[in-house]
């Protein structure tokens, strides 16, 4: 079993830790209010997306995500928030430093060894969550379901579907496509960008990732026999049936979406073991982006 696969296994038990955590973790998390912005790269900036569509969705402030990099410095913040796995990321600890002083930060991490515990105003570790394999699984999942659980919208039934797309077989056919296009909506976009971007670190796939409701709008164009459309959360009326009538596989999540993204996980590494892949150590990446200055 690759490091990868051990990691992902892991999700369920991890998820139900963090959600336990939540409440010991809230003076360090936005308040109910606040204006925040939420920062991250790769991976980490899609569970940005995730966290503000959920944040706003819950009336509970205004929120934007934004990649560490193109941070806005002309808006003012009441609180941002940076997830990053390594604790090391140059783009994030950068951003941190030019916030210091000025607006209140928060730091959510794997590791606590590393700069980013004295570059944050505030800090959570979740050193069970981290990884060895430079593919992000458990991580990004666990932080996601930390706050989700601190806005108050996770239940034991996000965990129970872990378990079960986990274990549940996946669509034999799914393997064998050439290109995969996920689709979400809200807050479910942001787990569609990294369903997206799983498949191409881990297994070098055709991949893409949309709105659903702009799918229509040129994407589908592409779809056709061996291609496959992935929905996060309930899909636009009608959608399935067009994806359907070009001969290209619709999958319907049916899942908490954060469970179907436990299934893409596995569909990436299960594509990558096809073609001969090392899901552990795809080319070109390292676990940590560091600029020399």
């Amino acid at each position: 079993m690759t490091h990868v696969e051990d990691e992902l296994n892991s999700q369920p038990e991890c998820w139900t830790r963090a959600a336990a955590e939540a409440a010991a973790h809230a003076a360090a998390l936005p308040a109910p209010g606040e204006r925040v912005a939420v920062v991250g790269c790769g991976t980490s900036y899609f569970m940005a997306q995730a966290v503000a569509g959920l944040r706003e969705d819950a009336g509970q402030g205004e929120t934007d995500a934004f990649a560490a990099s193109e941070f806005p410095h002309g808006r003012s913040y009441d609180r941002v928030v940076a997830l990053t796995r390594s604790g090391t990321t140059t783009e994030v600890l950068d951003l941190l430093g030019r916030l210091h002083g000025r607006t209140r930060t928060t730091a959510v991490t794997a590791d606590p060894e590393t700069p980013v515990m004295a570059a944050a105003d505030d800090v959570v570790v979740l050193t069970y969550a981290d990884e060895r394999s430079v593919v992000q699984t458990r991580f990004a999942t666990t932080a996601l379901t930390l706050l989700r659980a601190h806005l108050g919208l996770h239940d034991d039934a996000a965990v129970a579907d872990a378990r079960t797309a986990l274990a549940a077989e996946l669509p034999a056919e799914l393997v064998g496509c050439r290109q995969f296009t996920f689709l979400g909506r809200g807050w479910t976009v942001g787990l569609a960008n990294e369903a997206g971007l799983k498949m191409r670190e881990a297994s070098l796939s055709w991949t893409e990732a949309y709105p659903a409701m702009e799918y229509r709008h040129g994407p589908i164009s592409i779809t056709t026999e061996g291609t496959a459309t992935w929905m996060f959360g309930e899909a636009p009326e009608g959608l399935a049936d067009q994806v359907r009538a070009t001969g290209g596989l619709w999958v319907d999540g049916g899942l908490d979406p954060l469970a179907e993204l436990v299934r893409a996980q596995r569909l990436a590494v299960a594509v990558a073991a096809a073609r001969g892949l090392d899901p552990d150590q795809p080319r070109h990446l390292t676990r940590s982006v560091i600029l020399a200055p």
